[in-house]
């Protein structure tokens, strides 16, 4: 099953079924963004819009991308702003927004499933304007060389989604050789994650 038909199939149950990494995700996103304003915000890989409503309030607009017909569509049955625009395509190939036309750009639980990091960083290069900021809040490295991968749960049954452990040096050095600059690094637990290593690692770059 491939990575687009996966996420299609969970679409259906992704915001009810238990999901820690989720959670905090919407979490960290929140803490990290809320007390922004922006003109303009790209949000990659929106899926059913978790955090599509916090980027709405703090934005004049948002262009909400995603490439799940399906997960995009239970996005637009949730969100009802109007100035947030959805759009259906993949990431891995160029995105549907001009130069220089964003001074955020929103990326969160995408890039484990996307083997060339590169390419995501000079996109998001392209797209933001000077002094924009490229967020980023993913899986850490340290869940994925445990084995852990995004994955759910249909008739007692297992579907692990394909993925790509990138290390955090990873993400420095493709920022850098596409002009980014790191400005912040978290590491974040789960209330239930006592004990263990960090669940979600965080990067805010700038342009």
């Amino acid at each position: 099953m491939s990575v687009k038909e996966a996420y299609s199939e969970w679409s259906a149950t992704y915001d009810v079924d238990r999901n820690l990494t989720r959670d905090l995700d919407r979490q960290v996103t929140r803490q990290s963004l809320e007390h922004l304003h922006c003109k303009s915000i790209v949000e990659i890989g929106c899926g059913t819009g978790k955090n599509t409503p916090l980027l709405a309030k703090i934005a004049e607009k948002v262009l909400a991308i995603d490439f799940s017909q399906a997960m995009t569509d239970k996005a637009k049955e949730k969100i009802q702003a109007d100035n947030v625009t959805f759009s259906v395509a993949d990431v891995t190939g160029e995105w549907p927004c001009a130069d220089q036309s964003a001074d955020l750009i929103v990326c969160n639980l995408v890039l484990e499933h996307v083997a060339d990091l590169s390419f995501i960083f000079s996109e998001a290069f392209r797209c933001l304007v000077d002094g924009g900021r490229f967020f980023i809040c993913e899986l850490h490295p340290f869940r994925q060389y445990q084995g852990t991968k995004a994955n759910f749960q249909r008739k007692g049954q297992t579907t692990e989604i394909q993925a790509f452990a990138h290390h955090i040096s990873d993400f420095t050095e493709a920022a850098k050789k596409n002009g980014l600059t790191l400005d912040v690094f978290r590491e974040w637990w789960h209330q239930e994650d006592q004990g263990k290593p960090p669940r979600l690692v965080s990067f805010s770059f700038y342009k």
